[in-house]
């Protein structure tokens, strides 16, 4: 085994894979760019609306900087407690190798998607939505070495 780790994710590296996604798109920038525009409105009129619109001014601003983060970490939260705790996972020069008590798998590299980098972790994409979240921690000082690897196994 080339490779071989104690795969470990947690809700906290899922949130910030989302927020990386739905920050680094179009959806992202809009985003910003309402919460601005309600800051701007919400500084403007607060002195000179009743308490149901100040309400609602407050709950606009909070939209992508309180509910949206708090949702998608309680979605990630959900999806980690489906991940089994004791699982293993290997890379070498035919697949990748994931081993848990109960069950054993095998994935080769012309089935998986793509790979790349984050602040912090690498992503390995078994579907176009689904993947392996390998942290730094778990890499050490093999991250670029690993990182390096992995592309040249796909890219074959």
């Amino acid at each position: 085994m080339k490779y071989k780790f104690i795969y470990e994710t947690k809700a906290f590296d899922l949130w910030k894979l989302s927020m990386y996604g739905v920050y680094g798109s179009m959806v992202g920038i809009l985003n910003i760019i309402f919460t601005v525009a309600m800051v701007l409105l919400t500084t403007k009129f607060w002195g000179e609306v009743n308490i149901f619109i100040k309400i609602l001014l407050v709950m606009a601003v909070s939209l992508f900087t309180i509910i949206q983060p708090a949702a998608v970490y309680m979605r990630a939260k959900s999806h980690v407690a489906t991940v089994p705790y004791d699982m293993e996972i290997g890379f070498d020069d035919n697949g990748i190798y994931i081993k848990t008590k109960n069950e054993n798998s095998e994935l080769k590299w012309n089935t998986i998607k793509g790979v790349f980098k984050k602040q912090n972790m690498i992503v390995i994409l078994t579907t176009n939505k689904h993947g392996f979240i390998i942290k730094d921690n778990m890499l050490g000082t093999e991250k670029e070495d690993f990182y390096k690897y992995v592309v040249s196994k796909i890219n074959k």
